[in-house]
């Protein structure tokens, strides 16, 4: 078994019951943040499924210089404050640069390193001083056993509070390719490991200026991931993703959630706990 991992009162690891990661790609305003963590939190509710909400502040990695990142650090960090106090949920978000850092773990529960930072070791070694939870998204150009480098620089610090994230491997030609043996390769170093299954379907800068995405693929990919033992899936949820400002076509609708939730438990209690 990896090691656990406590984010607020959710324990992740160790045989426990499955987490779900999700909320919409971009901050896109308060009403909107806490509808969509309210919404949410009942449904995971509901399914006995332990949830953090995840948004971002800032998408410094866009494709266009004309797309939509977000409201920025001070108004993003306000709003996912707004997120905890209304909801009591646990959140997450990108940091891409060390100034970030310190301002970021005053808000949030886990500091998220975006997979094309994932080796800045300045930023990994700010995020892991916190003592904050550190998820790292493997970046699409690593193969699994790479991320024990990435490790290794975050235990440095002492934190032993990590989690990895696979997120598909990148070819080029706009697409990404799931290994799903990057999942017990990547359990093997010791921490748990999520599954994101909407960023796995997207197609990188496929539609000339943005992102497009093959949505159409999230809930096959889910379930094979849970088959195949990780310790949490990772979902982009928005009530409209054709009109989202961020990633629309591979984000999953939040009418869906509900479903595809229920099929991942069934799942994953047939399954049972997987060794490494």
């Amino acid at each position: 078994m990896s090691r656990t991992v406590r984010v607020g009162g959710i324990t992740i690891g160790g045989g426990r019951p499955l987490v779900l990661i999700g909320g919409p790609c971009a901050i896109e305003n308060e009403e909107h943040a806490i509808m969509v963590a309210e919404r949410l939190k009942a449904i995971t509710a509901a399914a006995a499924v332990p949830f953090i909400y995840k948004s971002s502040y800032d998408k410094a990695n866009r494709s266009s210089i004309d797309s939509y990142r977000g409201p920025g650090l001070k108004e993003g960090l306000r709003i996912l404050r707004r997120v905890k106090d209304a909801t009591g949920l646990p959140v997450l978000s990108d940091v891409h640069d060390v100034a970030e850092v310190g301002p970021a773990a005053e808000v949030l529960d886990v500091l998220q390193i975006p997979a094309f930072l994932c080796r800045q070791t300045d930023l990994l070694l700010a995020a892991a001083r916190t003592g904050r939870v550190v998820n790292v998204k493997k970046g699409q150009f690593l193969a699994p056993w790479d991320m024990a480098n990435i490790v290794q620089k975050i235990e440095t610090t002492g934190n032993h509070r990590l989690l990895l994230t696979e997120r598909g491997a990148s070819f080029g030609y706009n697409n990404l390719v799931t290994d799903f043996r990057a999942l017990p390769i990547m359990r093997r170093l010791g921490y748990p490991v999520i599954f994101d299954a909407t960023h796995s379907v997207q197609l990188p800068g496929g539609a000339g200026t943005k992102s497009s995405g093959q949505r159409e693929f999230i809930a096959p990919l889910a379930r094979a991931a849970v088959a195949a033992g990780c310790e949490g899936l990772f979902m982009e949820v928005h009530p409209d993703p054709d009109n989202a400002l961020s990633d629309g076509p591979n984000m999953v609708p939040l009418a869906q959630v509900r479903a595809l939730l229920e099929q991942i438990v069934r799942i994953a209690a047939a399954v049972g706990p997987i060794p490494v």
